[in-house]
């Protein structure tokens, strides 16, 4: 698949540092310093049922100045993110709107190219639909059988055109073989991950299982469902090896950081971690971060409350999308906070009062302190205040740039 436009990235006197992330493996900081000269990020992409709002943006520009602190600390960048282009939310969504599920999907993966264009998102490396990579997919769970890491569940609804199982990962056994155990990337209580785990797509009740929280690698045809030829059966792959092939092929183990939101952490990115480390007997990735949820009306903005505040209607109102970054760098990526009208009027004040800002003779300092404050848990909040008291006096060509570089903000 195609992503979306490369924005300008200016010039920048002098070098940055490596960052250091708040890892939830380790629940503290970490350096997220590549092995060689090029950091590999993998951040999960969308569901695309419907269109990008403030919650899915808020996630791709905290991982957007992450890749952008690492060029200006002089290293390559090799980023990958899916598309969930086949899974239950989008094909429920498809049934009740009366449309094809792939037109959906396509429709929506338009406008989310867009939304990020707009918001100068650096764009992935690769963009990755998971329809295009069912049989890696597929060969992943061979792999897994055969190592005795996985195992068939019959599947009493599959169709006659199947082989009539589910295949399912199993948790206590790569805990005891691999580098990877159950918790290590979510560090939560086993009553914590049941509960999450029955919330976020899981299905601890299934009977016959090993463990009730061994996740889903494959599932068996049922009528009605899209449906792929394959090693393993015909069927579709879970939701969790999806992301942990397309990681392996485009970026390899272990990456230095694996991305997305807090609400990744469990499951998705905790079995992310076992299916990838039980195929390599590697660890998945060095550094485990994961951004804030966004809430609108006192709930967290999500589609299945519908309580949405999308990027492209902001946009269409005529708000510059400058504006719309900048109301999100105003919160700390790792924090949870709410979307409200006066959060977009101050990034707008905000905004103009940085433009209007004289210009000044360099000394170097301020671009050295915006440096310091993003490369410790890309801090933008402290570099969005350190910027707001040089603003009274103006701002240096130096600092302009390293803005439009580090914040993606262009004055």
């Amino acid at each position: 698949m195609e992503a979306w436009a490369f924005p300008e990235l200016p010039e920048v006197p002098g070098r940055g540092t490596v960052p250091r992330l708040f890892s939830s493996a380790t629940g503290g900081l970490v350096a997220a310093e590549p092995d060689g000269d090029t950091a590999t990020l993998y951040v999960c992409g969308i569901t695309p049922y419907d269109a990008t709002h403030l919650g899915h943006a808020a996630t791709y520009v905290a991982f957007d100045t992450l890749q952008r602190v690492w060029r200006d600390a002089g290293y390559a960048v090799r980023y990958a993110q899916n598309v969930t282009d086949v899974d239950d939310p989008l094909l429920e969504r498809a049934e009740r709107d009366g449309v094809d599920w792939r037109e959906l999907g396509r429709s929506e993966v338009d406008g989310f190219r867009a939304d990020m264009a707009a918001l100068g998102v650096i764009p992935p490396d690769a963009y990755v639909a998971v329809t295009d990579r069912i049989a890696p997919a597929a060969v992943a769970a061979a792999e897994l059988l055969a190592a005795g890491l996985a195992y068939r569940l019959p599947a009493d609804d599959a169709s006659d055109d199947s082989d009539g199982a589910d295949i399912y990962f199993d948790a206590t056994a790569a805990s005891d073989v691999g580098p990877w155990y159950l918790g290590l990337e979510s560090r939560m209580r086993r009553d914590e991950m049941l509960r999450l785990f029955g919330e976020r797509g899981g299905d601890p009740g299934r009977a016959g299982k090993r463990d009730e929280l061994d996740p889903l690698l494959w599932r068996a045809h049922r009528d009605g469902e899209p449906v792929w030829d394959s090693p393993v059966g015909r069927g579709r792959p879970g939701w969790h090896i999806e992301c942990a092939v397309i990681a392996l092929d485009e970026l390899g183990a272990p990456l230095t950081v694996l991305g997305g939101g807090s609400d990744l952490v469990f499951p998705h990115h905790e079995f992310s971690a076992a299916h990838s480390s039980a195929l390599t007997g590697e660890a998945a990735a060095k550094v485990y971060a994961h951004g804030g949820m966004v809430a609108y009306q006192g709930e967290k903005m999500s589609k299945s409350l519908g309580n949405l505040v999308k990027v492209k209607e902001l946009v269409a109102a005529g708000v510059d999308p400058r504006g719309i970054r900048l109301a999100i760098l105003a919160h700390h990526y790792r924090s949870d906070w709410e979307w409200t009208d006066a959060v977009l009027a101050e990034a707008v004040e905000r905004l103009a009062a940085w433009s209007a800002a004289p210009a000044i003779e360099d000394d170097g300092a301020g671009l050295a302190e915006l440096r310091a404050v993003l490369a410790n848990d890309l801090d933008a909040p402290a570099a969005i205040a350190l910027i707001d008291e040089r603003a009274q006096t103006g701002l240096s060509t130096g600092l302009r740039a390293g803005i439009h570089l580090l914040l993606g903000i262009e004055l």
